[in-house]
């Protein structure tokens, strides 16, 4: 996927509406997740992602700064992200707890 394509979101987007649900992708443009939630918006925004699994069976919810991830809309307006990190290193990191 072509992510240079995409519009990328404002701080006033990163909101738990916007993010929900919106697919990750890592660094080889590789499916690695899902944001499951988000806490608080903004730049102070957090959100659970969760990682590998099958229909949410046996993924791991690590959480992250928002602000440490790519988001954008694609053609069809879909909200997804590109992250830093491979699958394997956020398995590596704290399981997030509710």
């Amino acid at each position: 996927m072509d992510h240079a394509t995409h519009t990328r979101l404002n701080e006033t987007e990163l909101t738990e509406a916007t993010l929900t649900g919106a697919t990750i992708y890592g660094p080889e443009d590789e499916r690695i997740g899902h944001v499951s939630h988000v806490h608080g918006d903004g730049n102070t925004a957090t959100v659970v992602i969760d990682v590998g699994g099958f229909l949410g069976i046996g993924s791991k919810p690590v959480s992250v700064p928002a602000t440490e991830l790519d988001f954008m809309r694609d053609a069809s307006n879909s909200v997804h992200a590109v992250s830093r990190w491979t699958k394997d290193e956020l398995k590596e990191m704290p399981e997030h707890r509710h």
